[in-house]
């Protein structure tokens, strides 16, 4: 997700059409805000920076930032946003045989793997992306639009897991049980590697996840007065 890097419409099954030069130019535009913004924000906190020194720091227009984003919380989401949009994709493509469980887990550890793989560790990148989590749970309007993404994504998981189980999600509520327990999961996840200074990253993020992964059937099936 650097400015420099051009994109294409890649999903998580191989590449795509590359982009056009207008194309390019807009995407590189839009990172170069993301970029700024995450500066500023890591420099001098959310709520001390505004939209036109994100948009001066780019060289552009305030006009011009509203184009690609509505206010400061979008732009300051944008990574976490595409990172959520990737895992949708990566989980639409899971094998058939995988249960959904399965195709859960797989699909959120490749996703952040794929994109800490892709991107830099600067400015706008996944990895300043996660700097940002404390941030955001430190600002409530950040939390609060985080959290309405969270519950959209939640939304889009039971869709996909209904439709790649040919269930109805009206009648059969194991796609939603599944999709709110596994968003319990990763923001618990979240929190933990937060707050604990866990290993940076990607890789970091991770292996927090693939921990509470593994005591996700114990918790729910188990016996809890056994060791686990």
């Amino acid at each position: 997700m650097a400015a420099h890097t051009p994109r294409t419409t890649d999903g998580p099954d191989g590449p795509g059409r590359v982009p056009g030069l207008r194309e390019r130019k807009k995407q590189q535009t839009r990172d170069a805000l993301v970029q700024a913004a995450h500066m500023l924000f890591l420099s001098q906190g959310f709520a001390r920076t505004t939209v036109d020194e994100i948009a001066s720091a780019v060289d552009v227009s305030q006009r011009t930032f509203f184009r690609y984003f509505a206010n400061k919380d979008e732009v300051a989401l944008a990574v976490m946003a595409e990172a959520e949009d990737y895992f949708i994709e990566c989980l639409r493509h899971r094998p058939a045989e995988e249960t959904p469980l399965q195709a859960l887990r797989a699909s959120i550890v490749k996703a952040w793997l794929d994109l800490g793989s892709q991107v830099s560790s600067g400015p706008g990148s996944i990895h300043s992306a996660l700097e940002l989590m404390r941030i955001i749970e430190e600002t409530p309007p950040l939390l609060a639009a985080h959290l309405r993404r969270v519950a959209d994504q939640e939304r889009l998981v039971v869709e996909v897991l209904a439709e790649r189980e040919g269930l109805d999600p009206a009648e059969d509520l194991r796609p939603a049980v599944l999709a709110a327990v596994f968003g319990s999961l990763l923001r618990s996840a979240h929190l933990a590697w937060s707050a604990e200074h866990l290993p940076a990253g990607p890789e970091g993020m991770v292996a927090v996840i693939e921990r509470y992964f593994d005591h996700l059937g114990p918790a729910l099936a188990g016996h809890w007065r056994d060791p686990v």
